[in-house]
């Protein structure tokens, strides 16, 4: 569900019953980024959502008024509160939570409750989240290619 002010680029993979609520502030969503099952996108008033270009967010994540730069990546069930800063070709792990108005640097994986940085991501590791991301563009290109018009 898209509500208010809302923008999804190109290629992007919006997953079923996702929210994204732009009702008091920007939800963007930058091209080739998905937002799986369940997610919850939103801010608070006047402030903004950012999914950077290539961002993965997993099924039933939360982000709240945080920024994803490029290339990241939000696991199942996590949590990422508003004023974050995600790092380019970071991963937050399944269940985690991202205290608010944190800067996490680039190339590293957070996880735990509180989260933390556990340590720096590995080329493969990050290739393999750009891989994984690359299904989920691949996926929107099918559902729009193979959509069909239903009589009721």
């Amino acid at each position: 569900m898209l509500i208010g002010d809302v923008t999804v680029g190109a290629c992007c993979y919006i997953g079923p019953h996702a929210s994204l609520r732009g009702d008091f502030g920007s939800v963007v969503v930058e091209r080739g980024s998905n937002v799986q099952d369940s997610c919850v996108l939103h801010t608070g008033v006047a402030n903004a959502c950012r999914l950077g270009v290539d961002s993965h967010v997993g099924h039933s994540a939360i982000i709240h008024g945080a920024t994803l730069e490029p290339n990241t990546m939000v696991g199942m069930h996590a949590v990422v509160m508003d004023g974050v800063v995600l790092g380019v070709a970071s991963i937050v792990a399944a269940c985690a939570f991202v205290k608010k108005d944190w800067r996490v640097p680039a190339g590293v994986l957070v996880a735990g409750v509180p989260g933390r940085v556990v340590r720096t991501l590995s080329e493969e590791e990050i290739a393999a989240k750009s891989s994984g991301t690359r299904l989920y563009q691949q996926l929107a290109a099918d559902c729009l290619r193979t959509m069909r018009s239903v009589e009721g």
